[in-house]
Order: structure tokens, then C-alpha cells, then sequence
């Protein structure tokens, strides 16, 4: 029997019951303002919810919810990414989804899974639950909801945006995959190394099919490396695709920018707000653009946002993702002092850290190496 769907309204109705005293949860991950949502709904995809509310957040303030990249937890890529830090200042709240070993051993959201990508089921249904507890407990804004995430967390934040469009204002995706891209560990591997390519009308029409749903659409940020070597670039192409079908929009003429490594193309919706943009960052790999912690002209205590952390996939390209992300999303501003401490094409370091990522194999040809590799990327295989 096809499950009912449910709208973000309608879930917020439902979940209040289960809605915790504020203050009541306990301390997440050790790391500071960051505190676990234990009863939010059903969560049929098992999944953690961690979230951080800055003091004194007024009612009617947006909600932003973060997904991490594999091998990762939500205090990992937090410190990474700076999403706390910057709700303290910009005003928002802060819900970050967390896969747990139980369901994958890489801590990769199940992105390729249709069980857990499909609207009012698993992984998705779980964040959704989470999103409505969240809207329904502390007041928030149920028309300024916007979702991120990073590779696996990004693929999952586009399953998000396509499943519940209605829910989510506005996305990014950080070196991530289109929705419907992959069906099964076989074609999320063709997918991440060698990209799925089809027409922009049947990756729109994945989207329609997704919900039902019939606009307005989420607009939406694309972020990747040029280099990247994990989930290769031709992906941010294809996503692009997608979400420029969605809009109704053409690929010819965008509004075009560079700033040092980084190549942006915006495309506007008929209401001259920005529908579909893209960042090409040249010579980065798999990661996410920060500015380093010793950025000429940065602001000192958010320039790099963490980046710089063994594991946090954080790539010095002197402009910051998030900072451009909140921008987007108009709850947030451009990172002072970006254009100064750009870097130029060909200068960028791969991710640092051990442990961070399965390498490449030596030889790309060798099929073994390659396959242990592309286990490992998608949480099929421990490191």
C-alpha cells in the first residue's frame, strides 16, 4: 500500500507530542552549544539528530540543517565547516543529521538506497521528522528551511530537496551527486568515478516524480573541485542540469564571476532572484572551499571555519562555501577580505589529515585497487 504523504505542516502537528523541553537533551559530541535531539518522530532511518540554538533566538528565525560527508560525524564537520559559529552571529537554527555505524560502517548517508531516499521513507522521512520537531518546538520559520550537505550528505540534501520541496526554501550541494543518480551500490559506483549523463529534461522529470510536488522550487547552490578524484566533477554538471530543468530555465547565458580558483554561473528565475548557481573551483579535489585560518584580510575568527582539522576535508581556496551558501540563502553575507586571500588555479592542497579519504589508487587501471577504493568512498568497505 503507497504510504501518505505528508506535508511539513502536517508533520509539525503531528511531532509536537514528541517534542522535548528545550534544554532537556543531553550534550552532543563533546563539542560546545552543540546538544542531541533524543524523540523527534518515528526515524525510521535511525539516524542521530544533533542541533545548536544560539542564545536568545527570536521566534520566526530560519533553520538550517547540515549534513556531513562520509567518515565524518555532525561535531566533525561542524567545526569544519563553521555552521555554528555562524548562527551565533547570523541568527539561525542549527540541525545536524548524523549517520550512525549501525547503518553504514563509513557513517555515509545511504544516499544510493531507494528506501532511504524516497519521500515519507528512511533516511529522508528521519530529517524531515527532525525538521518538523525543530519548526514546531522552537517557533522557527517554516518558509526559510535550507538544507546542505557535503558528498554523501550533499547527495542526501539533494534527495531532500527533490522529496520534500515544499519543506526546503533553498539547498547547496558540496561535492555531491544528482538526485537519482544511483540505485544500488552498482551505479553510485559508475556514478561517483565516472558521472551518469542524460538528458536535463529526465533529471528534471526525477524531481517532479520525486513529490509530486508542483512549485515553487527550492533554489539551489552547487559547489565541487575540478579535481576531485572521489566523486568526479561531471556530477556538478549534471546537477546543474537537473535543477535548471526544474526551474524551466536554459543553460545559455548565465551571469558569469570568477574570483581566484573559483568559476561562479548563476542562472535567474522570472522574480530576478537566482534560481541555479555553480561553483568550479580549478586544482581542488574532494572538500570543502575555505579560506585558511591565515587568510590575508579574514575575519580571525571564522576565516577557515576549522578547516584545517586532520579529517575535515577542508580546502584552502580563499573563499569560504559557507559563508557564500548563507549569502544565498539571504540569511548571511560574503566572508570580508575573500577576493585578497583567493587562491590562484593550480595552488590548492588536497584534503589534510589522516584518514580522511581513501586515496586513489597508484595505478588507475589496476580494477582491485579501483574497487576497494570505490567501497571504501561509499561506506561499503572499512578503510
Amino acid at each position: 500500500m503507497q504510504r501518505p504523504h505528508h506535508r511539513l505542516d502536517e508533520l509539525v502537528r503531528h511531532h509536537r507530542e514528541w517534542s522535548a523541553p528545550p534544554g532537556g537533551s543531553a550534550s552532543a559530541g563533546g563539542t560546545g552549544g552543540l546538544r542531541e535531539i533524543r524523540e523527534f518522530g518515528s526515524n525510521p532511518g535511525a539516524l542521530r539528530m544533533v542541533a545548536h540554538l544560539p542564545p536568545g533566538l527570536p521566534e520566526g528565525a530560519p533553520l538550517v540543517v547540515a549534513l556531513h560527508g562520509c567518515h565524518q560525524d555532525a561535531a566533525e564537520y561542524d567545526a569544519a565547516s563553521g555552521w555554528s559559529m555562524l548562527a551565533d552571529r547570523c541568527g539561525y537554527a542549527l540541525l545536524l543529521p548524523e549517520q550512525r555505524l549501525e547503518n553504514n560502517q563509513n557513517r555515509c548517508f545511504n544516499w544510493f538506497e531507494p528506501t532511504d531516499t524516497r519521500r515519507d521513507s528512511g533516511e529522508v522521512l528521519s530529517i524531515r521528522e527532525a525538521v518538523a520537531h525543530m519548526v514546531a518546538t522552537h517557533r522557527l520559520d517554516p518558509a526559510r528551511v535550507f538544507v546542505a550537505g557535503l558528498s554523501a550528505g550533499g547527495a542526501m540534501a539533494a534527495a531532500l530537496l527533490a522529496t520534500a520541496p515544499e519543506t526546503f526554501a533553498a539547498g547547496a550541494l558540496i561535492a555531491a551527486l544528482p538526485y537519482g543518480s544511483a540505485a544500488g551500490i552498482g551505479q553510485a559506483l559508475e556514478a561517483m568515478f565516472g558521472g551518469r549523463r542524460q538528458p536535463a529534461r529526465a533529471w528534471g522529470d526525477l524531481v517532479r516524480a520525486a513529490s509530486g510536488h508542483a512549485g515553487p522550487w527550492p533554489r539551489v547552490s552547487i559547489w565541487h573541485g575540478e579535481e576531485d578524484t572521489m566523486v568526479r566533477a561531471v556530477n556538478a554538471g549534471e546537477s546543474e542540469r537537473q535543477w535548471l530543468d526544474v526551474h524551466g530555465l536554459s543553460d545559455d547565458a548565465p551571469e558569469e564571476e570568477r574570483l581566484g580558483a573559483v568559476t561562479r554561473r548563476r542562472w535567474r528565475g522570472d522574480d530576478g532572484r537566482v534560481a541555479v548557481e555553480r561553483h568550479s573551483i580549478a586544482g581542488m579535489s574532494h572538500g570543502i572551499p575555505i579560506v585558511p585560518d591565515h587568510g590575508a584580510g579574514a575575519d580571525p575568527d571564522v576565516a577557515g571555519a576549522g578547516g584545517w582539522l586532520p579529517g575535515s576535508y577542508g580546502q584552502p581556496v580563499g573563499l569560504s562555501s559557507t559563508h557564500r551558501i548563507l549569502a544565498f540563502w539571504e540569511i548571511g553575507a560574503p566572508l570580508a577580505g575573500e577576493a585578497a586571500a583567493a587562491a590562484p588555479a593550480g595552488s590548492l592542497l588536497r584534503p589534510r589529515g589522516d584518514g580522511d579519504a581513501p586515496a586513489p589508487p597508484s595505478d588507475p587501471f589496476d580494477p582491485t585497487a579501483l574497487l576497494r577504493v570505490a567501497l571504501q568512498a561509499a561506506g561499503l568497505l572499512p578503510r
